[in-house]
């Protein structure tokens, strides 16, 4: 006898629920290893837990699907039957701990199931149904400290309180250190006098080979926040640096870095408690940095659809010189850019659609340290066509037809990667006062060491390919030529055999897939005189094959990257990079 559609509605309904609960528990416990991680600086095994963590979400969605459609056969497409699960499923989580992610989770399935495009509401949870942080029944798990009258006793509680297997190094050195920062920081606030108490998030962050403390300093009609980077080194654990500028630690939350290990118990309550302290983050970007990709992607379209019907502006082509590989386009009135992968590559490229996508995957799961723009892939969006510039439309269904087509009203992308827009390298440098197009380039040659740093070859290096943040950060976000140093073969360039070699336009000699000749580099430094000799002053090892190969020689000894993305003590530039033994 058929199973009775109710019973077939719970039974569904528990199942996409206890493989959420499942994933949680299993991201939660791989999280956990972070602190174990940090003690035995076991840095190595910290880069294998985050590509862990990242995959798991489509294991765990996997499962579940083999699960339904053997239970359900033929049902399992059934949008009815779906209907009934979706009612039942909202209502019997609405009040449960970070009800979006479990949400979320349960539309992970249903778009797998129906491969929908667009949003389907009867089926699925849409932006009204999901919105995070307006529910909250519990504050973030924080401890106070008051200021007393003495920071040194302050923070000499707190170091004793966020306390680890391994000794620190000289606690009294540690605590003079931080005190001595925050004492800079409020100098023109009243003094430390005019602190009155100090919240600190209980888990302790994780991020590549630091330790985070973070919260804020509570002020006398003011708030900052306060971020405590702890270093793990040789003798012990010190106090690294002491952060309190707003956009210091929105670099460190970045959009460019790598995912952050913290055991909360309710998310939720973690990023509004962060998005007080950094108001023009993001909330996607927050659940993102704090490892909740998928929630961060969901929350980033939830934001999008939201700012569409509140506005009336086009999509148009992106700024900066046209892509090869990807056509890019953007609204003027937001802040991201849309890619999406060209039917054919313009010459001379010579790359397939799944090379590019593989490229982004190695980026997602990559350490980013920093210097790559955290891209989001999506499938089957529907945008209102009236939105779009004629001639985008054109190029969008002339140039990626296998991708894109017209549906009714609606354009329908079936695979796009949106990420934050930055301002093309190339057009910033025109654009700017000198001293900081000087700041710019000099930031584009720290850019390619710290990507060889964490085992990255840009491939191309044209200013177009790289970006600038609101903070003037280079970034680089042109992935289709993007490979490992490890992959590469770096080689000098042979001298001309004679002067009918030197006028050739086509090499004299053999050159591999894989060969790169940095002297070779000069040639993208496409900005005036006086830029490029500030490079060559800063960067002209960049251009010898002696300084990759021996990068790559590092890389091939498992020793692991440390870039930091803030400034150290005694006048260590952000950026600057050193390899650790693993």
């Amino acid at each position: 006898m058929p199973e009775p559609r109710a019973d077939r509605v719970q039974k569904c309904a528990r199942a996409i629920f206890r493989g959420y609960v499942r994933y949680n528990f299993n991201f939660r416990r791989i999280t956990q290893r972070a602190r174990g991680r940090f003690e035995t600086r076991d840095w190595k095994g910290g880069q294998q837990d985050l590509v862990e963590r990242i995959e798991l979400y489509t294991k765990s969605v996997d499962r579940i699907l083999e699960t339904l459609r053997r239970d359900l056969g033929e049902a399992v497409a059934d949008p009815a039957l779906w209907h009934g699960i979706k009612v039942f499923y909202g209502k019997r989580v609405e009040a449960y701990p970070d009800a979006e992610f479990a949400k979320t989770y349960f539309c992970s399935v249903v778009r797998r199931i129906f491969d929908i495009v667009g949003i389907d509401p009867a089926i699925e949870f849409v932006a009204g149904e999901m919105e995070p942080t307006t529910h909250l029944t519990r504050p973030v798990d924080s401890k106070i400290y008051i200021n007393w009258g003495s920071l040194r006793d302050v923070f000499r509680q707190i170091l004793a309180d966020f306390s680890f297997s391994v000794r620190y190094r000289n606690l009294e050195a540690s605590t003079d250190f931080a005190v001595g920062e925050i004492e800079h920081f409020v100098s023109e606030r009243g003094g430390a006098d005019a602190i009155l108490r100090f919240e600190l998030i209980q888990p302790i962050f994780y991020q590549s080979t630091r330790a985070y403390l973070a919260g804020r300093i509570i002020g006398d009609g003011w708030t900052a926040p306060l971020l405590v980077s702890l270093r793990n080194g040789d003798a012990g654990i010190d106090v690294d640096a002491v952060i309190c500028s707003e956009d210091e630690v929105s670099t460190v939350f970045g959009f460019t870095r790598s995912y952050f290990f913290v055991d909360l118990e309710t998310v939720g309550s973690a990023v509004s408690f962060l998005k007080a302290l950094l108001p023009r983050k993001p909330i996607g970007e927050l659940y993102t940095a704090l490892g909740r990709a998928r929630q961060g992607k969901t929350e980033r379209f939830r934001i999008l659809t939201k700012h569409l019907h509140q506005t009336s502006d086009r999509f148009v082509h992106a700024p900066g010189d046209k892509g090869l590989v990807m056509l890019v386009f953007t609204l003027p009135s937001y802040g991201l850019v849309f890619k999406l992968i060209r039917d054919r590559a313009g010459y001379p490229k010579n790359i397939s659609r799944d090379d590019v996508v593989n490229k982004y995957q190695l980026v997602f799961k990559h350490d980013r340290a920093g210097r790559l723009i955290d891209t989001q892939e999506f499938l089957h969006l529907e945008f209102p066509i009236a939105r779009f510039a004629p001639e985008l439309i054109d190029e969008l269904l002339s140039e990626a037809a296998n991708t894109v087509h017209v549906s009714g009203d609606e354009l329908v992308i079936d695979h796009l990667y949106i990420e934050r827009r930055l301002r093309p390298l190339n057009l910033y440098l025109r654009e700017v006062e000198r001293p900081l197009a000087e700041q710019a380039v000099l930031d584009y040659g720290q850019c390619i060491r710290d990507l060889a740093l964490t085992n990255i070859f840009p491939g191309d290096l044209l200013l177009k390919n790289f970006g600038v943040t609101r903070h003037g950060r280079v970034i680089f976000y042109d992935y289709d030529e993007l490979c490992l140093v490890t992959d590469c073969r770096f080689r000098d360039l042979p001298p001309a055999r004679d002067e009918q070699d030197e006028m050739r336009q086509e090499s004299w000699f053999y050159v591999g897939d894989n060969d790169i000749f940095p002297e070779q580099f000069i040639r993208f430094l496409a900005m005036d005189a006086g830029l490029k000799r500030l490079f060559l002053e800063a960067h002209q090892d960049l251009l010898s094959a002696e300084f990759w190969r021996r990068i790559k020689a590092q890389h091939l000894a498992n020793e692991v990257p440390e870039v930091l993305p803030y400034y150290r003590p005694f006048g260590i530039p952000p950026g600057e990079g050193r390899m650790l033994a693993s």
